[in-house]
């Protein structure tokens, strides 16, 4: 049998290439106008995210699916992170803001994950400056992060005024 090397044929690279790439977009929406845009900033998919979300089951396993979002105050999720750092709670019972998302599938390639945090759902009993997001696969303070990331307030000022 003789390698590609003896036959003199070249592995050729795939026009079709697998990338794995995830975006987020806040919108900050009062009286039904939106009043803040972050616009597109790139996520990040974590390792673990990558391993029990996408090549658990193509190993024939069972795979992870997302069902929850959530905000918080800290830094970009880690690689095993199974919560977001400063994740926001629920100020009367302390228990974990994760909403339920919605989720679409978008041609052949892509998946959206839409969800709303409503301010009559209270976060905190004080004032939090909101600077991460997750996509998550568990309503309890463990789970397995699939993406996420920080982002700057910047683009909140039309609330200051």
């Amino acid at each position: 049998m003789k390698s590609l090397k003896d036959t003199g044929t070249k592995p050729r690279k795939s026009k079709d290439g697998l990338r794995l790439r995830g975006m987020f977009r806040i919108h900050i929406v009062e009286d039904g106008r939106v009043v803040g845009d972050s616009g597109w900033v790139p996520n990040t998919v974590v390792n673990l995210g990558k391993r029990d979300y996408l090549c658990t089951p193509l190993a024939g396993g069972t795979a992870k699916a997302v069902s929850r979002m959530a905000l918080g105050t800290g830094g970009a999720p880690a690689a095993a992170d199974t919560s977001l750092a400063g994740e926001l709670s629920h100020s009367a019972n302390g228990t974990r803001n994760r909403i339920t998302v919605n989720t679409s599938q978008i041609g052949s390639t892509a998946i959206e994950f839409q969800g709303t945090f409503a301010s009559s759902f209270s976060f905190a009993t004080t004032t939090a400056n909101i600077s991460n997001i997750m996509v998550i696969n568990d309503t309890t303070a463990a789970g397995t992060i699939f993406a996420g990331n920080t982002f700057t307030l910047d683009f909140m000022g039309a609330l200051a005024a």
